[in-house]
């Protein structure tokens, strides 16, 4: 008997970051590989405008059209209230996935992916609406799903530590990464180091910028490794998030404006030989749920400088040189390590 399932692919249709990335490649393959067992159905909220990526075209979907915040508190509502309004606008089917934190109370068994819980670590790095919702949501959403997929053991750990969540539902499953990470060939490389930092070698950063991603600590190594003598330029790939005008002081501030290039988002035939191109990745984030930029430089034969905090050493092992993301000074001394030695360097 085939699985019918219903997909909330959201993310895939209106973000552009990681939850994006999760959302569309999981649909792809789900559709692809296992299409002989499932039938799946997709689902979203169309409050953008944003249609569905060309790869989930021919699959059946369904839309609703609410705006943003409506269908938000819409979710949060049908939990309070114990009230299943989205089930008679759902495609039919035994299993309901939630790709993000919204989760509608439903007639049906639900999984949710649960990616991080950063507003209960770094509540200053949200703002106060978005943590008044997710404070009151996250606890009921989790405690009514039926089982649960974790990113990472430590966000497996925050969920039982913070909500008391059993540990028989929650479920870990790594995120992967697609198969286009990889060394890239000597012309793509040539073809980036021309568009985006053709006059020195680059250090780089991928990453929504925002407060946990600290970009601030890396500014201020970047200063240090400049009156070592390095020359490297600082690329920093990614949309802006909230709080970027901090971000932008600060390399005022350093006077380095002419050492760090802030590239928004890349066309993602870019991201594999910017990758392959870089002296060194960077990812001393505050807090990831998992942490993506640090599989995909690997993956692209870069050397990564990260973070010892939250999810990070769980993902990179012990292939990354690892520093205390508040300390800028360490920072500094691990990138040079890495610039300077060739066996860290690969």
């Amino acid at each position: 008997m085939r699985l019918r399932v219903t997909l909330d692919i959201g993310p895939a249709v209106h973000q552009g970051a990681g939850l994006a990335r999760y959302a569309e490649r999981l649909a792809f393959h789900l559709h692809r590989e296992h299409n002989h067992e499932l039938d799946l159905a997709f689902f979203y909220n169309a409050h953008s405008g944003h249609t569905l990526p060309r790869s989930l075209e021919g699959v059946p979907s369904r839309a609703i059209r609410l705006g943003q915040y409506p269908w938000r508190l819409g979710a949060l509502a049908s939990q309070l209230l114990r009230w299943p309004w989205l089930e008679s606008r759902l495609p039919g089917g035994e299993v309901y996935h939630a790709t993000e934190h919204l989760l509608p109370r439903l007639r049906r068994p639900t999984v949710l992916t649960v990616h991080d819980l950063i507003f209960e670590a770094y509540p200053q790095h949200h703002t106060r609406t978005n943590r008044a919702f997710l404070r009151l949501a996250m606890p009921l959403f989790v405690g009514a799903a039926d089982g649960i997929i974790a990113v990472s053991h430590h966000t497996r750990r925050d969920l039982m530590a913070r909500y008391g969540t059993p540990a028989e539902k929650i479920h870990v499953i790594y995120e992967g990464i697609d198969a286009r990470f990889a060394p890239a060939p000597p012309a793509a490389v040539a073809r980036v180091r021309e568009r985006y930092s053709p006059d020195r070698p680059y250090l780089l950063m991928v990453g929504t910028l925002e407060p946990r991603k600290n970009h601030v600590t890396a500014f201020r190594a970047l200063a240090r490794l400049k009156q070592q003598g390095l020359s490297h330029r600082l690329l920093v790939v990614g949309g802006r998030g909230w709080l970027f005008e901090p971000v932008r002081q600060e390399v005022e501030r350093l006077s380095l404006e002419n050492d760090v290039a802030f590239t928004g988002r890349v066309p993602d035939e870019d991201l594999p030989p910017l990758y392959s191109a870089a002296a060194c990745v960077l990812v001393p984030s505050l807090y990831e749920g998992f942490g993506f930029p640090v599989l995909e430089a690997m993956a692209c034969g870069a050397p990564v400088v990260c973070s010892n905090a939250s999810s990070l050493p769980e993902v990179a092992g012990d292939a990354a040189l690892l520093v205390d993301p508040l300390d800028d000074g360490a920072l500094a001394t691990a990138v040079a390590q890495v610039l300077t030695n060739p066996d860290l360097a690969g």
